[in-house]
């Protein structure tokens, strides 16, 4: 019996789309990170971005349970001496609501090349409305 390989060049992608509204972010991010590396899938291959797209709408209305939303920061450092800038999350969910879940989906896929190029098929609105449409998404439960 010989172990399969999936060829980068094989692999058909399909477009999800996935509706956030009332959806805990870390339960989300987690079904988001398992679609775009592929793992849904029985060809998966570690070394093989063999996983699909997927398009998340209104990301302003994903949930945050207990006190995330006052005591949960997002830090990110200017690279300069001292510069580290912390924002609590419901500043952030009211700023810029799509790098919620652009960051929770970041920190569980691979922290590599492989990741990075996974993660550009992450398409995050924060509205109800995309413009894929021309891709035919299948609306997904999660």
């Amino acid at each position: 019996m010989k172990t399969f390989v999936a060829k980068p060049d094989k692999v058909t992608r399909k477009w999800y789309v996935v509706d956030a509204t009332d959806k805990p972010l870390g339960r989300l991010a987690s079904q988001i990170a398992k679609i775009l590396r592929g793992k849904h899938k029985p060809i998966y291959t570690p070394h093989v971005d063999t996983g699909d797209y997927v398009i998340v709408i209104n990301a302003e209305k994903v949930k945050l349970t207990g006190k995330k939303l006052d005591k949960k920061m997002y830090r990110h450092h200017s690279l300069y001496p001292g510069g580290l800038k912390e924002i609590p999350y419901r500043q952030l969910l009211e700023r810029k609501p799509t790098l919620v879940i652009y960051h929770a989906v970041k920190g569980m896929l691979p922290h590599n090349r492989l990741g990075r190029k996974m993660l550009k098929k992450l398409k995050v609105y924060a509205g109800p409305n995309h413009k894929h449409e021309a891709q035919q998404p299948e609306i997904l439960e999660l």
